[in-house]
């Protein structure tokens, strides 16, 4: 007799296969969903060991497109950074998984779901929030946290030898060792409106690319080519404890050099200044498994709102590990040559700045004064 249907996020490796035996043994029905979000992926062979090992169905689903429009592209406006250096691309791709997971569940009619992410990780979080706020319903059978799996496998080691597989030697899998990247940069040219970019151009060889997936796919083979995007850090994860994390986000990291440029070039100085704690929030909803949250969606709407005169072209140089700015231009652009040149006054007058001053500087004295400071070093 089943317990019933459990709709299991499936990447053919060895936590969840080692899952999905178990859930059938546990007297399941298992159906397993891979999600093809840009991965380097044999999606058939995948297909074949879920089926081999008891899968009920398999669904393939091809989510690129939309993991780019609809998560990666509202991160780029908000310039997504969680703690200044984790460009958040496990983050924000869980969303966009587990949506498309708890969709399957309700087609199929399964009262339950599953994931592979771990008792200690960020994952399981980001996964069970989006299912709880989709399918309010759903039973999520996390195996982790469940003592008669974990006890019995002991961590990844465990499962190792219960599978008798072994992981990749090669711990990057989309990026270079910029040392062994070419020795001739490539020069993009990055066209954007309303904050995202519409097209994107290589100047030297004259190819363009113009939908979002193909962008956003050359931006990664571009920066692959040359090494840019590796990041190994100390994080503060969501359940408290620090990890570190080594990852590669060779296209959002280019994107976020020229996104971060247009947008001090075309946007307001008062504007940018508040919309910098909103990305900042953003980073945090997003790291913590809140995309489908009120706050969050509010947030999403401001950025968007933010972006409405952030237009135009960004040269990049990408060489070596790096991103260099080249240049922009804009029909937005708030940037007067001629006002900010020290040789042209134009209509600017120099005694405008000695109110400025007078107000800054006795703002500065009375928070000295009240600190006690009398010249002293500090």
């Amino acid at each position: 007799m089943s317990k019933g249907t459990v709709v299991l996020a499936y990447s053919g490796g060895l936590d969840t296969s080692c899952i999905l035996v178990w859930l059938k043994e546990q007297g399941y029905d298992v159906i397993t969903f891979l999600a093809n979000i840009g991965q380097d992926e044999d999606f058939e062979a995948a297909r074949k060991k879920a089926e081999s090992l008891g899968a009920k169905k398999v669904f393939i689903e091809d989510l690129r497109a939309e993991f780019v429009e609809n998560f990666i592209w509202p991160a780029a406006q908000a310039n997504a950074v969680y703690e200044d250096r984790y460009l958040l691309g496990t983050a924000i791709a869980r969303p966009c998984i587990a949506r498309r997971q708890v969709e399957i569940a309700r087609k199929e009619g399964a009262q339950f779901v599953s994931h592979g992410a771990t008792g200690k990780g960020n994952d399981q979080i980001r996964f069970e929030l989006t299912c709880y706020a989709l399918y309010p319903e759903v039973k999520i059978i996390a195996p982790w946290r469940i003592p008669e799996f974990y006890s019995r496998f002991h961590g990844r080691t465990g499962l190792m030898e219960y599978a008798q597989n072994h992981a990749p030697a090669d711990l990057y899998l989309m990026t270079k060792n910029p040392e062994d990247s070419p020795n001739d940069p490539d020069v993009l040219e990055i066209e954007f409106s309303h904050g995202v970019p519409v097209k994107v151009t290589n100047v030297k060889e004259g190819k363009s690319k113009d939908s979002p997936l193909d962008i956003f796919s050359y931006l990664n083979e571009i920066g692959g080519k040359h090494g840019v995007g590796r990041t190994d850090i100390v994080e503060n994860r969501a359940i408290g404890m620090k990890s570190r994390g080594i990852y590669e986000t060779p296209g959002t990291t280019i994107l976020l050099s020229a996104h971060l440029d247009i947008e001090t070039f075309t946007m307001d100085k008062e504007v940018r200044q508040i919309k910098r704690g909103l990305d900042i929030k953003f980073a945090e909803f997003v790291y913590n498994g809140f995309w489908y949250s009120p706050e969050c969606e509010f947030l999403r709407h401001c950025i968007a709102m933010s972006q409405v005169n952030v237009e135009g072209k960004v040269q990049l140089s990408i060489f070596k590990g790096q991103v260099y700015i080249l240049g922009r231009e804009s029909p937005k652009s708030l940037y007067n040559e001629e006002l900010v040149s020290m040789d042209v006054l134009g209509d600017y007058d120099p005694c405008d700045a000695s109110g400025f001053i007078r107000i800054s500087a006795v703002r500065l004295r009375e928070h000295h004064r009240l600190q006690g400071y009398h010249g002293a070093k500090q």
